[in-house]
């Protein structure tokens, strides 16, 4: 049996298909990478190098006299500046900015008399004819060749931090009524500009699809206000999931309408006629009929909210608060990295572990992705 021979533009295509793979799943398993290993091979190579050995630049500080012990007419200290974390010392040095200026091995002349023994093992030995005095040790600045180490204490950072578990159910709190209140909305608005004659029809379509380009930023503190107004006219907490929902609705719907609209006027209009003809009323076409055949537009916009709504920040700590019962999980993960960029090393697994829920929901819902984003590109009602 003979096999038909790809054409270029199909190798092409397959290339250019391939390319855009690797370039969206890089990042991912960089991150995923980084995220397991040591903090500081993570400073002193990339993540592709996580596989081979790294060399770095490292400060440890001696014990101090406490430690000393007589050896004959020498007081000693001993220790080892890898401390135990295995490697090679390529080069030892007192000062930073001459971490390599003895090798491994030698023996360096210190002040007072006192002289450094650093061997490649990590193992040291500080001498002196006198008592070594003072609280402080000898700094020893080193440079060493360590193996690959990975580790779990990113994770177990993150995992273990107070309130990581409440800011977890927070986020679902928020993300799942948040995508699904939009999406019922959006699917009886889409129906009635679809397939519902009435004025002004074409008018609300344009207004729709131009509150696509208002920016956030620009209507978050009017709708802020007009919340807290009718909160206080009502006696309704200001800062409740339901004014984050109706937010996350208000922001959610223009597209939500445009992408449903536009897949529903796409569907046949003989089975609406037929429908109407055996005397089915709009409600039951779009319960029975519409709804079924809507699943792959519904289930693509799904994505894009639970997306949005799961990331969001700014929006939840307008409308939610900052608390330590109302933050959500991306407010949390900030706040164990403090101010000042501390204990930035939980960086990548705080990223990979906030992924982890969109990408289930992603490759749930991924087949009606494409689907539901091309309909009606070709055909409209």
């Amino acid at each position: 049996m003979r096999t038909k021979a790809l054409s270029p533009l199909n190798i092409a295509v397959h290339l250019s298909v391939l390319l855009l793979v690797i370039l969206w799943t890089l990042p991912t398993l960089g991150i995923l990478v980084t995220s397991l290993r040591d903090k500081n091979q993570i400073v002193a190579s990339g993540w592709w190098t996580a596989l081979s050995s790294s060399s770095q630049n490292s400060m440890y500080r001696a014990p101090g006299a406490d430690a000393q012990k007589q050896d004959g007419n020498l007081f000693v200290i001993t220790g080892n500046i890898l401390e135990g974390g295995g490697g090679k010392v390529t080069g030892f040095g007192t000062s930073s900015l001459k971490p390599e200026e003895y090798k491994a091995g030698a023996t360096a002349d210190l002040k007072d008399g006192e002289k450094l023994t650093v061997e490649e093992n990590g193992d040291f030995r500080l001498t002196s004819e006198t008592k070594f005095e003072g609280g402080r040790g000898q700094r020893i600045f080193f440079t060493a060749t360590t193996p690959p180490k990975f580790t779990l204490d990113n994770y177990r950072t993150v995992l273990s931090a107070e309130g990581i578990g409440r800011s977890f159910l927070n986020s679902l709190t928020v993300s799942i009524p948040a995508t699904i209140i939009p999406i019922l909305v959006a699917a009886f608005a889409a129906y009635a500009l679809a397939w519902m004659p009435f004025p002004g029809r074409s008018l609300l379509l344009a207004v729709i699809v131009g509150l696509l380009v208002v920016p956030l930023q620009m209507s978050l503190i009017p709708l802020l206000r007009m919340y807290n107004d009718i909160g206080l006219f009502f006696g309704v907490p200001s800062k409740t999931y339901l004014g984050i929902w109706l937010a996350h609705m208000g922001f959610g719907l223009p597209l939500a309408i445009y992408l449903l609209r536009n897949y529903i006027a796409g569907l046949p209009r003989e089975i609406m006629e037929s429908a109407r003809v055996d005397g089915a009323s709009d409600f039951k076409i779009f319960i029975k009929i519409v709804l079924p055949l809507s699943y792959p537009a519904l289930a693509s916009f799904s994505i894009f909210q639970f997306l949005w709504t799961w990331n969001d920040l700014l929006v939840a700590m307008v409308f939610l608060g900052t608390g330590n019962d109302e933050l959500v999980l991306t407010g949390r993960l900030v706040n164990l990295l403090g101010s000042r960029g501390g204990n930035w090393e939980i960086l990548t697994a705080s990223a990979f572990i906030t992924i982890i829920v969109p990408v289930l929901v992603f490759f749930v819902l991924q087949r009606y992705l494409v689907r539901g984003l091309l309909a009606g590109s070709v055909k409209g009602g």
